[in-house]
């Protein structure tokens, strides 16, 4: 009893786990391989199109090429970042854009200038920013580890029981006995 609950519910749980384990991160830290930036939407200034937690996945683009209606990720600061919809080109002094959220009455006060555009969202993912924000900090990040550790644990001791309890034949010992019954006849 215990070998097929090992076989049938404990294998496929551990499998699913590891796969989920290596799915976010790779969702979480393997799309920079990609050129892709990760930011997480922390106001509704965006909402409906981009709910507050979500991640946005930002693509860097020429700022030549952005048109009024795209949305961008740009640098309010050395820290500060936003994610706004583009309503007015300028041209003025060198190029500019002015934003406003999508759910904002009126536009951003300051005019963006292109170097300080990163890119453009490709993706978003709803409420996964937050997770992605916590684990990119410590203590999330030790609670990451030792997730995934754990994870990996589990799968190396069901894999173990599985030996255990469904014995896989030995393949020598399958040999010699047809090797037996070839003689025999």
């Amino acid at each position: 009893m215990f070998a097929k609950i090992i076989k049938y519910v404990l294998k496929p749980l551990a499998s699913l786990l590891l796969a989920a384990a290596i799915t976010f991160s790779f969702l979480v830290a393997g799309v920079k391989l990609l050129g892709v930036e990760l930011y997480t939407i922390l106001s509704p200034s965006m909402e409906p199109n981009y709910h507050t937690g979500a991640l946005i996945y930002v693509k860097e683009v020429d700022p030549a090429e952005l048109q009024v209606r795209d949305v961008i990720t740009f640098r309010l600061d050395g820290t500060t970042t936003a994610t706004h919809r583009i309503i007015e080109v300028l041209h003025e002094d060198g190029l500019q854009f002015r934003t406003q959220g999508d759910a904002n009455d009126i536009p951003d006060t300051n005019p963006v200038d292109a170097a300080d555009i990163i890119g453009t969202p490709v993706v978003h993912i709803p409420y996964l920013g937050y997770a992605a924000s916590y684990v990119q900090n410590p203590p999330g990040l030790y609670a990451a580890i030792a997730i995934f550790a754990a994870i990996v644990f589990i799968v190396l001791i069901v894999d173990i029981l599985d030996g255990v309890y469904n014995p896989k034949p030995d393949k020598k010992a399958k040999a010699d006995n047809s090797n037996r019954k070839e003689t025999e006849a």
